[in-house]
């Protein structure tokens, strides 16, 4: 896949590519990882429609009220007191 996209029509249907993996849902939030990072969705009846992690896409249906881009933590990567205690 040349380019991560997410198109989201009437807030009720995201169409999203280069997922790797589904991390947890429920019909309030889905955390999916990327390729490059994760996404954290939030919102109302969320369903995952379709996800086909060979192609690297899915479709939730539901209510979308926000979503979020989120830092992978690597190993070995402190929190925040790990950085101010260096």
């Amino acid at each position: 896949m040349a380019n991560h996209t997410v198109t989201i029509d009437n807030r009720e249907k995201l169409t999203i590519t280069e997922i790797a993996d589904v991390d947890s849902f429920d019909e309030e939030e889905i955390r999916a990882t990327l390729l490059k990072g994760a996404m954290v969705i939030r919102g109302e009846k969320l369903h995952i429609q379709m996800l086909d992690l060979k192609e690297g896409s899915a479709v939730i249906t539901g209510t979308v009220n926000s979503i979020m881009y989120v830092k992978v933590r690597q190993k070995g990567e402190g929190g925040f007191l790990a950085k101010i205690i260096k």
